[in-house]
């Protein structure tokens, strides 16, 4: 069963590397900039979780997860924030210092509230920040899914005899595992799902590092040699392409 989520934010643009990577691991992801255009999509079908931004076009953040509260109370939902813990600079409209800490303490003063404590005294299940590990962040949302929606059978890519487990994000190749770094377990995932066409090395930068990367695409070369020097008599399957980049041979034997 696919995970069906909603992101809602006014810059979809600075989540673009976290959709990238939901996408890629099985999640179908749809987006919106409104609160009204989020609502009317619940109401036409049905979604596992909500991501929400700090703002939105028609409204802030907060203001929508209350609304959105009101009306279910069950749907996970998590917010993506610039600065987690910077302190609100205003109430959102509606909104009062007792309705985010009803049980805080009383006085002239009010105290201060950060946008994470904000979020999760409004009901979200987590709080993630854009600065965060993009890996720790997919992780995290992971977590979110396991808690709240139906236990899912592990996502699990098969190529000969490498096998790629998209849920405890495990390498094995003849049934042993290996150890690979993040960037290297995407490398072997964009392999994988390319069988025998050859990827250039701007292709592999955009898939694995993101459209924001500026550095050199000769990076692409020193992570696949040291892929290749993990996977031991696997790695014939993966070719070199003079000038180019490389690709992946399922067929390839050994020595090539």
């Amino acid at each position: 069963m696919k995970i069906n989520i909603i992101f809602v934010s006014k810059d979809l643009s600075r989540a673009s590397l976290m959709l990238e990577m939901l996408s890629r691991q099985g999640y179908s992801v749809a987006t919106a900039h409104r609160a009204r255009e989020v609502m009317g999509m619940l109401a036409e079908k049905s979604f596992d979780m909500v991501m929400v931004g700090q703002n939105l076009a028609d409204e802030e953040g907060l203001t929508f997860l209350k609304n959105l509260r009101a009306k279910n109370k069950n749907i996970p939902v998590i917010a993506v924030l610039e600065s987690p813990d910077t302190l609100l600079d205003h109430m959102p409209s509606g909104m009062s210092t007792e309705a985010l800490l009803p049980h805080g303490p009383s006085g002239r003063e009010a105290p201060k509230i950060s946008y994470k404590l904000a979020f999760f005294q409004l009901g979200a299940d987590e709080v993630l920040g854009y600065s965060q590990d993009l890996h720790e962040s997919v992780a995290r949302i992971r977590a979110v899914v396991r808690r709240t929606v139906s236990v899912q059978a592990d996502e699990v890519l098969k190529m000969n005899e490498i096998e790629l487990n998209m849920s405890s994000y495990t390498v094995r190749i003849a049934s042993k595992e290996i150890t690979v770094t993040a960037k290297e377990f995407d490398l072997l995932y964009v392999f994988l799902s390319s069988p025998n066409r050859v990827l250039s090395r701007p292709y592999l930068i955009e898939r694995v590092w993101g459209y924001n990367y500026f550095g050199s695409p000769r990076t692409v070369d020193v992570h696949v040699r040291r892929l290749r020097s993990k996977m031991g008599k696997a790695s014939r399957y993966v070719h070199t392409v003079p000038c180019v980049g490389y690709k992946l041979v399922p067929g390839a034997k050994q020595g090539k």
